[in-house]
Parts: C-alpha cells; structure tokens; sequence
C-alpha cells in the first residue's frame, strides 16, 4: 500500500499520467511508463474519464505499472456520474490486478448528465465515496485536496472542514491540486493542525511548457499564476524551446524549495511527458 511509504521520514516523489484516448495508442503509452519507470518515482498515479468513460484504460495502464513494472500505482475513481454497481465492477477489476490503492474523487458532472440526474447521484461527495470504499477491505484510499480551496468552496475554512469529512471517512492521505506559489500551500498547511487533520499531504505541480498550457491548466484549477511565472510566460511565448526550458526550471525550483521545507511528497502532473519527467527528476533528486 502507498500509505506506508510516508513511514520512511522523506520527501516522496510521485508522477500523474493519463491513458490514451485510442486503443491504437496504448504501445506508445507502455513505451511512455517504460521511460518513466527508469526515474524510480515511488508511485504512479493514473487518470480517470469522466463518467468512467476510460475506466477500462485507467485499469489496464494501473495494472501495467504495478504488476510490469513493479512501480505502486494509483487508480483514480471519480463516482459524479456512477451509480455504485458501475464502481463496483470497476473495483472488482482493480482487485483482479492487485491495484489496491485508489485516489476517490468527486469529479466533474458529465455534459451528457441532467439536473434530474445530477441530483439524484449515488454519491454526492467524495468523502461518500471513500467511506464506500473502506467498507470493502481491499483498498487503501487517497483523496484530493485543494491549497487555494476547492472552486466550489465559498473559503478556505469550509474547504478545510470537508477536507477533515475526508479524513474521517479514510482517506490515508491526500494529494494536492497543482499550484504555482508555494506560499499558497504552506499557508494551507499550516491551517491543518486547526482542523485536526494528520495525514500526509503530496504537493502538486505541473510544469508550464507551453503559453497555451496556462490557459487551459489555470481555468481547469483555479490556480493563482504569480507575477515571476507570467513574465516567464510573457518574455518566452513566441520560442517554444526556451519556454519549454523555463517552465520545467520554474517548476524544479518550486519543488526544490518544497523538498526544503520537508514536505511529505511532492506529485508531478508529467502530461506523459517522460523526457519532462526524466530532466525534473535528475535536477531535484
């Protein structure tokens, strides 16, 4: 189980990755996390669809990492738009390749879902979810949390509380929203104590390569883009190699000053960028 990694009194380093949309696409995908493995990340985390639109490609990448591989692997399990026999062959078939360790996530409402159904989904909450989860013995459960608050919480403390629901629904630890200001998550951080929440916290951050990149990935998070990260952005635009360049020095910066601070993880969001992943990894380690 990845909870029993935190034991070990190090920082941990951990990688997300996506499945590929097309089946045509999945000998590339191998080839990805072949590359990926040599990094030695303590886990693996993968990406889930909407609805459970990729939950067959979300297995079968967790299952390649964990049993080709021999790296831990997460799975992410969002419910918003499950009923729970869905969840329930989806965990069967997680069990089946000793994939024990699952992210639980709310997720995002499915366009194809209605108000009516919306409102009458089995689980309204990730926290819901995870005390779904822990009823069935097999699993050992992470969730999401939020360092500048989830976009639905109306503030910081109120998402504080439902990250302290999480908790003691059990989650055995959490990992963050990507963010581009450490102070944003030290600030968060030091807020936990109040709320009574111990487990251990994996730091997100995404690299910024690409002008473009920003736009989307800041509409998706909500999360703040400071003054130092938009001049890089602004000065390296219109060259994409000395963006590129920029952006993982920015990110390996922040994480260097993480690895400092002694948190408990850190999680790069790779954008199955192994290269990426490679050059990060021989600048922080």
């Amino acid at each position: 189980m990845i909870e029993t990694l935190f034991q070990k009194n190090k920082t941990i380093y951990s990688f997300e990755v996506f499945p590929p949309k097309k089946e045509d696409d999945f000998t590339a995908a191998y080839s990805t996390l072949d590359s990926m493995a040599k990094c030695n990340p303590d886990f693996i985390s993968v990406t889930y669809g909407a609805g459970g639109s990729k939950s067959k490609k979300t297995v079968d990448i967790a299952s390649y990492i964990k049993n080709q591989l021999h790296i831990p692997s997460i799975a992410h399990l969002t419910c918003v738009g499950s009923k729970k026999y869905e969840l329930d062959l989806i965990l069967e078939a997680l069990k089946e390749h000793h994939v024990n360790d699952i992210l639980a996530l709310r997720g995002d409402r499915p366009q194809s879902m209605s108000d009516e159904q919306y409102q009458r989904r089995d689980f309204r909450y990730a926290s819901e979810l995870i005390s779904y989860l822990n009823q069935k013995d097999s699993f050992s459960v992470a969730a999401a949390c939020y360092p500048e608050k989830h976009f639905e919480s109306p503030n910081l403390s109120e998402d504080l509380f439902h990250l302290k629901e999480k908790q003691e629904a059990g989650a055995r630890f959490m990992i963050s929203q990507l963010f581009f200001d450490n102070a944003y998550f030290y600030n968060f951080l030091e807020q936990l104590p109040r709320y009574h929440i111990t487990i251990p916290i994996c730091a997100g951050v995404m690299p910024i390569t690409s002008a473009s990149q920003l736009g989307t990935t800041v509409s998706l998070s909500g999360s703040s883009v400071p003054k130092e990260l938009s001049e890089l952005i602004a000065k390296y635009s219109d060259s994409p190699e000395d963006m590129r360049k920029a952006g993982i020095d920015y990110a390996c910066k922040q994480m260097l000053d993480l690895k400092e601070h002694h948190v408990d993880g850190i999680h790069i969001y790779t954008m199955n960028k192994a290269k990426m992943a490679e050059e990060i990894m021989n600048a922080i380690r």
